[in-house]
């Protein structure tokens, strides 16, 4: 069985500045090889702010889905604030892998950051 139930990211963050074609954004990649459809729970921790709770996804099995944080809404309709750090909890019910990838176009020389989640 490959993956894990429970995935942590530290380091959240998206601007709202962009320059070009394309926008600042991050995904939660997930890889899920469990035999089974995964059903997906994401929470948001703040600073100085509550959680945010209700964000849910499904990964079909044999299947990746690259989870854009930048359009996805709560289940009462909140999207994820800009210029605002935050910390990524994923919760699924079948074992599945995480990727944390994050594209910052805020600069004419764009950065790509991705590291496996814990």
């Amino acid at each position: 069985m490959y993956g894990k139930n429970v995935w942590m990211v530290a380091d959240g963050y998206m601007s709202d500045s962009s320059k070009g074609e394309f926008v600042s954004h991050e995904a939660i990649c997930v890889l899920n090889l469990s035999g089974e459809d995964a059903n997906i729970n994401i929470t948001l921790y703040f600073e100085d702010a509550e959680p945010m709770k209700g964000i849910h996804a499904v990964c079909k099995n044999e299947r990746t889905n690259h989870i854009r944080l930048d359009k996805i809404v709560t289940d009462d309709g909140r999207k994820i604030p800009k210029n605002t750090p935050y910390a990524v909890l994923v919760e699924s019910d079948r074992p599945v892998v995480v990727q944390s990838s994050r594209l910052d176009v805020s600069q004419p020389e764009y950065a790509l950051m991705t590291t496996i989640a814990y």
